[in-house]
């Protein structure tokens, strides 16, 4: 399926001044996808997104480490799911219809993220980021959190949501299973 939100759905901040043909709004925005888990907000940097799909059935991998929900193919490619709730110590919640997979880069790794819905596309000034210390020692997965207008929304980083161990783990599941 077709990417579901476009450019267009970017929700921007108030324009800010010019400086000598210079556009200060896009240096010092940026663009995130802002999803919903549970009664969750999370976003990422749309950099990492490169689509939005409907949610198919997961194939379990033995063998893989408990963050990870199991295997979707996605146009040829066998890319694995991240289980968020796992993660964030959320409920777990049965694979619904109407969840997303967010198709992501994890570095040079693509994942799935299984969220419950994604909402739009939003433009952050970078100001209105703050890092992801004032939020204490248990945001170790997350690059920021943002103040939009209707609340706040925590910045995934995706670079760290596998600890080295997970990776490693994952990826000789992921060998055993294509092994004969």
């Amino acid at each position: 399926m077709a990417a579901v939100l476009t450019r267009a759905d970017v929700s921007a901040p108030a324009a800010a001044p010019t400086v000598a043909g210079c556009d200060t709004a896009a240096a010092s925005a940026r663009e995130v996808l802002v999803f919903e888990v549970g009664s969750q907000r999370y976003a990422l940097p749309t950099a990492d997104v490169c689509e939005l799909v409907r949610a198919v059935a997961i194939t379990p991998v033995p063998g893989a480490p408990g963050v990870i929900e199991g295997v979707v193919d996605v146009r040829g490619r066998v890319l694995p799911v991240l289980d968020v709730r796992a993660r964030f110590r959320l409920p777990a919640k049965a694979l619904d219809p109407s969840d997303h997979f967010i198709v992501a880069s994890a570095g040079t790794r693509g994942v799935i993220l299984r969220v419950d819905r994604a909402t739009h596309l939003a433009l952050l000034d970078e100001a209105s980021v703050q890092p992801p210390q004032t939020l204490g020692p248990g945001a170790a997965y997350v690059a920021g959190v943002a103040r939009l207008e209707d609340g706040l929304v925590l910045i995934h980083d995706l670079t760290t949501f596998l600890s080295s161990a997970e990776a490693d783990s994952l990826d000789e599941a992921l060998c055993a299973r294509v092994s004969p």
